[in-house]
């Protein structure tokens, strides 16, 4: 059941507001009160029934790294929060000195930048001129492209065919990301200079490319398909390692296609999820490993070892989500927010279609996906466990603590529609 808010008029009984309809009526209000400030709890409140949650990790973090992915351990101890500094002194001041030293003038860094645009279609010409108008609005592709112009798109076709899609949509319009979008990335790569173009993913089943319209994108675009769950078309599977800021694993087994490539795009569908709050552009990274590689047990048909133990699985797959990112870094991070779901992953549980009518797009994929928890009503530096990060920590903080971009709103600069005109406040995944 939604979260109630009643307010009692001057006249007449009182009037009851679903949360999504409050936060609508609040508009520029309702966002302003998540870009005051950068909200870095360490903790939730001490009446939390479910206990303490939210850690922010540190690049010196205790965990232990292992290249066995079924037998990676988790940090013995919470990590401790880095220590809010003190910005007002208490101790006595010194007597005011006769010559004033200017120090140098501090630069101060350029605002990440985010492009959100509204569509609610996934017409073919309106998707191209939208994208096209991101793009140009974060500056064009050739910082994407000056990496190299082998680029791959990792997409999200999870769960392939296994769920059936809510009654009136399809899966590409409630729960997977739409081929239409991925085209006009492609048809713009290729304008830019793209030399190759590889769709990838982990599909679920053999039949997701066909069946969701993307053999005919690649045609289209002529790109190729792989699926990363197979070392194809090379002989076996390489080591793509993490790094000095590995949490859970020094390195990931990958199809080699990963490490060859010169520039790589996250083509996403903007969702709640049950154990990380949301899935945008980072989470979206989950995908890039074979699953028969990180099961813990043969039965299982998931990737049970990123996720660990139900106990293990708020600390665990969070820290997991960015190890993968600083594996294999994005370049462009692009949010399918036309059509989608909200209560979820896939089609279960607490699971219903939306429709939001908005695409994002940004080079720094913390910040894009903190844009697109905030259209999505949500505050994307708030501390487990409060929506949406109700069974995990978020991981957009812990990102932000590693140093892979901001999640506050205040630092990003948003380009195209602003979030106040767009936002579409999402139930949170209640259930599986």
């Amino acid at each position: 059941m939604s979260k109630k808010c009643d307010i009692k008029c001057s006249e007449g009984p009182p009037v009851t507001l679903s949360r999504r309809q409050f936060l609508r009526g609040m508009g520029t209000a309702a966002l302003g009160l998540l870009a005051t400030r950068c909200n870095v709890e360490t903790s939730p409140p001490a009446s939390s029934p479910t206990g303490t949650l939210e850690v922010m990790a540190t690049s010196t973090s205790t965990a232990t790294a292992t290249l066995a992915p079924t037998s990676t351990p988790m940090p013995t101890s919470t990590p401790t929060a880095s220590p809010i500094p003190t910005l007002i002194s208490t101790t006595t001041p010194s007597p005011a000195p006769t010559s004033v030293t200017l120090a140098p003038a501090t630069v101060t860094p350029p605002l990440a930048r985010v492009a959100i645009a509204r569509a609610k279609t996934y017409n073919r010409a309106l998707i191209r001129q939208k994208v096209e108008a991101m793009f140009d609005g974060i500056g064009g592709l050739e910082d994407v492209l000056r990496h190299g112009n082998r680029v791959a798109l990792k997409v999200n076709l999870t769960g392939g065919d296994y769920y059936a899609p809510p009654a009136g949509f399809s899966a590409i319009e409630s729960y997977l990301t739409h081929p239409e979008v991925v085209r006009a990335v492609c048809e713009l790569l290729r304008d830019a200079g793209a030399r190759e173009l590889f769709i990838v993913e982990a599909v679920f089943d053999d039949i997701s490319y066909p069946m969701f319209g993307y053999e005919d994108i690649a045609k289209a675009v002529n790109a190729t398909l792989i699926d990363l769950n197979l070392p194809d078309p090379y002989p076996d599977y390489t080591m793509i390692p993490v790094g000095n800021k590995a949490l859970m694993y020094e390195a990931f087994t990958v199809n080699p296609i990963l490490e060859e490539i010169d520039a790589f795009i996250s083509v996403a569908k903007m969702k709640c999820h049950y154990e990380c709050g949301v899935t945008h552009s980072m989470k979206n990274l989950v995908g890039l490993v074979p699953a028969t590689e990180y099961r813990q047990d043969a039965s299982h048909w998931w990737r049970s070892a990123l996720h660990g133990t139900d106990q293990e699985v708020k600390l665990r797959l969070p820290r997991v989500i960015l190890d993968l990112n600083h594996a294999r870094p994005i370049h462009l991070a692009i949010v399918d927010g036309i059509k989608t779901g909200e209560g979820g992953e896939v089609p279960r549980g607490t699971f219903a279609p939306v429709q939001p009518g908005v695409l994002l797009a940004g080079k720094n994929p913390v910040a894009t996906d903190a844009i697109a928890t905030a259209v999505m009503g949500f505050d994307p530096t708030v501390a487990a466990p409060n929506a949406p990060f109700l069974r995990g920590h978020n991981y957009l903080n812990l990102a932000r603590q590693l140093g892979l971009g901001t999640n506050c709103l205040e630092e990003i600069d948003v380009v195209g529609a602003a979030i106040a005109d767009v936002v579409y406040p999402f139930r949170p995944s209640r259930s599986m």
